[in-house]
């Protein structure tokens, strides 16, 4: 998912330029705008160098002007203005299809602060640190920051992860039925960081049982196709037919969940040749 082409500065200025002269926060906010100029470029030299975990809070405060006041003019007013409400309005339609970029199931439906505004106030509206997400996905997260590499939730805009395989799935033969479970396959080329990375993204979200049920409805969707391929041709048309439906929705992502559930299917030789395996016993 690209970010849209929004300055930080200009998102800033958008989002403070109808503040009021009340107690002077007008020229508050503006003389704040040098402090918010350098925590963007922090930010952005973290999110370089894979580090936003080592970034330091008391970089992000803004001098003489208490946190939450700070967020609340800026972001809860700010963003409310017509100016705001396009900077907003262009990022929530980052995503494709407003599909949530952290669940890739969930419709999005809020904006989301990556590093808390709570903690990190100076970004509150930068548009690096805002990502649309689903309801549910954006109550998971909550307030967490990361404090380690291996802990840090994958950025939309910065962690590209759709050229390689990553998500798989098994199948599972329970009383004459079949279900897939889904886990994380890391690729040769992954560290060890990146792996722990993508596996504490797919535990905190539950993306497991969240696939698994998306998939699962597609295993008795695709029961009608499958009996008239085994009549037609056997097991070997059941797999040409599966696997052809798998390479379909990979053209498109690479590790699509239809995709993953298509190709774990036609790789089930029991599956493919309608054969029930006995229930244990």
């Amino acid at each position: 998912m690209k970010i849209p082409l929004i300055k930080a500065a200009d998102s800033y200025q958008a989002c403070v330029a109808t503040s009021t002269e009340e107690d002077g926060r007008r020229k508050s906010l503006l003389n704040a705008s040098g402090a918010v100029r350098e925590a963007g470029r922090r930010l952005r030299e973290a999110a370089s160098a894979n580090a936003l975990h080592d970034l330091d809070e008391k970089h992000f405060s803004i001098p003489e002007i208490d946190t939450k006041d700070f967020y609340t003019w800026v972001y809860g007013n700010g963003m409310s203005t017509t100016a705001g409400r396009k900077i907003r309005g262009r990022l929530m339609a980052a995503p494709p299809n407003e599909r949530c970029p952290m669940c890739r199931q969930g419709t999005v439906y809020q904006l989301d602060h990556f590093l808390p505004k709570t903690l990190f106030p100076a970004l509150c509206v930068d548009p690096l640190n805002l990502v649309p997400m689903c309801e549910r996905c954006n109550l998971i997260k909550g307030n967490r920051r990361p404090d380690q590499r291996e802990n840090t939730l994958l950025h939309p805009y910065l962690d590209r992860m759709s050229h390689e395989r990553w998500l798989d799935a098994r199948t599972v033969h329970e009383d004459e039925a079949v279900r897939l479970e889904f886990f994380v396959t890391p690729p040769a080329t992954w560290g060890a960081a990146l792996t722990a990375r993508v596996t504490h993204h797919f535990e905190l979200f539950g993306l497991g049982h969240r696939y698994a049920v998306a998939a699962n409805r597609v295993v008795g969707d695709v029961t009608f196709g499958v009996n008239l391929q085994r009549e037609r041709g056997g097991a070997g048309a059941v797999r040409i037919y599966l696997q052809g439906e798998a390479d379909t929705r990979f053209a498109g992502d690479t590790n699509s969940i239809e995709g993953v559930a298509y190709a774990t299917l036609a790789a089930d030789d029991d599956f493919c040749e309608g054969r029930p395996r006995p229930v244990p016993q």
